[in-house]
């Protein structure tokens, strides 16, 4: 039997003596890092946004929303291409990760990743001024990220970089936001935050499997109904442009409800939690 009362050798801290250094170099590339390590990571990317200039977060939070609207159009594609079935909405569920590929393998600035990213500084390091870089990268992401999301959508609803029959497509696959009131709205877009937050804390550790895991848990999220605030205002500004509903319904009734919701999974759920369990280590 073994000693309970011998505490159980930290591997990690303390390699087999008989590894060559070339041996344990290879165990260290190969092995995951820590909740601590991953902690780091992710904190020093988001101090490293919080300080990208005004213009550099404009213009790639732009990029990201011009970028994000490719999900809107994959899955208008797969949506007009593929007969009535029950399994179709399994199908076309994959055109909306492509949007997401693009924006978070291409480093674009998205509102959503910056949930987490950006707060554990201001989690670490609970300073005013933490606060405030928080606010202006918050600001000026999700800014131009809706103004990108809007640019697309004026495209596709007047038929510039789509014909009549994939505006239909697209149309009817953004529909799907309207069944649901504020509350519900905002409910959904809890587990969408939670998630696409995920996305920033796996990564580090995805070791060449980026694209995977932004395939699967983006398609968890199209599949669950839930909603992205930046993804979702594409949808918003074209049934705006559509005339299916106003101005305040796009704004008030579906933007900002999923953007209390994203904040609220991203930031008071999943980063709240990331951060404590390795507060008392760092």
């Amino acid at each position: 039997m073994l000693d309970s009362s011998v505490p159980a050798p930290d591997l990690e801290a303390q390699p087999s003596g008989n590894m060559s250094e070339e041996d344990k170099r290879e165990v260290s590339d190969r092995g995951a890092g820590s909740a601590r390590v991953v902690h780091e990571v992710v904190r020093l990317q988001g101090d490293e946004e919080l300080d990208r200039p005004a213009r550099s977060l404009l213009f790639s939070g732009f990029a990201a929303g011009v970028a994000i609207c490719a999900s809107i159009l994959a899955e208008a594609f797969l949506y007009m291409r593929l007969p009535e079935a029950p399994w179709r909405e399994l199908i076309v569920s994959l055109g909306y990760t492509v949007g997401f590929v693009v924006v978070i393998l291409g480093n674009l600035q998205l509102f959503t990743e910056t949930t987490v990213t950006a707060v554990l500084p201001l989690a670490t390091h609970p300073t005013g001024r933490n606060f405030g870089r928080l606010l202006r990268l918050w600001a000026f992401v999700f800014l131009a990220n809706m103004v990108g999301t809007l640019l697309v959508a004026a495209l596709i609803g007047n038929q510039i970089i789509v014909g009549p029959d994939e505006l239909g497509a697209a149309l009817e696959v953004s529909r799907a936001i309207l069944k649901h009131d504020f509350l519900k709205t905002l409910l959904l877009a809890t587990p969408a935050g939670f998630l696409i937050a995920s996305i920033a804390w796996i990564l580090p550790n995805a070791r060449g499997n980026e694209f995977w895991v932004i395939v699967l848990i983006t398609y968890v999220i199209s599949l669950g109904g839930f909603s992205h605030v930046v993804a979702g205002s594409g949808e918003a500004w074209l049934l705006m442009l559509a005339g299916e509903t106003t101005l305040f319904g796009a704004v008030g009734g579906l933007i900002l409800p999923a953007l209390l919701g994203n904040i609220i999974g991203g930031t008071g759920l999943f980063a709240v939690v990331a951060h404590g369990q390795v507060r008392d280590e760092i």
